[in-house]
């Protein structure tokens, strides 16, 4: 099995020092920075947006995994793309038109992902598995950062392999929320691409 790269995440980082946060996540052999952008209306916080991203792009060669946790992702597009973002993910649950924001997004050379909140099953993404580039699996509600981790929600990874496996798909299962020392091998043993850590990450208590 072939072991998944990880995805800090900097919602959990010492905001105050984010060049100190890079340091540590590229000594970690991180593979994407995992970046959660918050609008406090689809998810009741508000974090950081495009100045910040343009800010912090000249920390990293990393990917920037950009997750949009926002209202009327379709307007904030264009504008992360230009601001350093490499991926970029909007959620199933707040967009009607999603075979179009997937050609956008494509349309700017970025990779395209959907995510999906706990409640969301992922048999409701069969139509637009052979369009997409990442499927992010919530195992925590969005908006908050050190949350207990939804065991349930393993069984979509599993799921999604299967259908990826049996069409031929190529797109990578990226897994966020409350993956930690203890959880961690659960995940990894449910087959994830990519995992999210923050708190858990950047108090050292996941070790790579």
């Amino acid at each position: 099995m072939k072991k998944p790269i990880l995805a800090p995440s900097l919602l959990s980082a010492d905001l105050s020092d984010l060049k100190g946060a890079f340091e540590q996540i590229e000594k970690n052999k991180a593979g994407a920075v995992h970046i959660d952008v918050m609008d406090g209306r689809f998810v009741p916080q508000i974090t950081y947006g495009q100045p910040v991203i343009k800010s912090i792009r000249g920390l990293s060669k990393l990917p920037f995994d950009i997750h949009l946790m926002v209202e009327h992702p379709e307007d904030q597009i264009e504008s992360f793309a230009e601001a350093g973002a490499d991926w970029i993910t909007f959620h199933y649950e707040n967009n009607v038109h999603i075979n179009r924001m997937i050609q956008s997004i494509r349309s700017l050379g970025k990779r395209a992902g959907i995510a999906i909140v706990p409640s969301t099953p992922a048999a409701l993404l069969s139509e637009i598995l052979p369009e997409i580039d990442l499927v992010l699996v919530m195992t925590v509600n969005p908006g908050f950062g050190g949350q207990k981790f939804i065991e349930g929600c393993l069984g979509k990874i599993g799921q999604l392999k299967r259908i990826r496996q049996e069409n031929g798909y190529s797109f990578d299962i990226s897994i966020d929320g409350g993956v930690n020392a203890k959880t961690l091998p659960a995940v990894i043993e449910a087959g994830a691409d990519i995992i999210v850590s923050g708190s858990a990450f950047f108090s050292g208590g996941l070790k790579w």
